[in-house]
């Protein structure tokens, strides 16, 4: 793979690859910085990317596992959640306040959440990734994916309805 190829390999994923390391880094600076490194691996190996089935979600398993790495390093698992186009321009900001501290309230809920949990949450409902890529990524099957999500989500679903029907905070 020359150096253009690579170019338009990598272009479509670096957004992905970003997203992933700030999910698991928390600080963008990190996230930044991990994005960058995982590009420089998959420079350094671009001769074997041909021969995955799958390059994309091989890219997203390295990003993985480099900030899994990271935060061995660093002691660090906070993870939160990430999404930039939560709020809309035309809402009022009472609207926005509100969607604000619904999406805290479902980060904190995903932080106590196991790391496995969390991380298909993150590669499913954050970045849309499909069962294949996620089952090639986590090395996991597509049938405890999906077993996995459901799990996660009724987790997620059960607290926020604790939370709405008796005012609890989070567990």
């Amino acid at each position: 793979m020359d150096q253009e190829a690579f170019l338009l390999y990598i272009n479509p994923l670096k957004d992905r690859l970003f997203r992933l390391a700030q999910r698991y880094l928390v600080s963008r600076d990190a996230a930044e910085d991990a994005t960058q490194e995982v590009i420089l691996k998959l420079w350094k190996n671009r001769k074997k990317l041909d021969s995955y089935d799958c390059p994309e979600a091989f890219a997203v398993k390295v990003a993985k596992n480099h900030c899994l790495d990271q935060l061995k390093l660093k002691g660090n698992n906070t993870m939160r959640l990430v999404h930039q186009n939560f709020t809309g321009r035309n809402r009022s900001l009472e609207k926005q306040v509100e969607a604000k501290d619904e999406l805290a309230k479902v980060s904190e809920i995903i932080k106590t959440l196991s790391v496995k949990e969390q991380s298909l949450i993150q590669l499913r409902d954050i970045e849309q990734m499909e069962y294949a890529e996620m089952a090639e990524v986590l090395e996991m099957k597509e049938t405890a994916i999906r077993v996995g999500l459901s799990r996660a989500r009724k987790k997620i679903r059960e607290r926020i309805v604790k939370i709405h029907r008796y005012g609890l905070a989070s567990d």
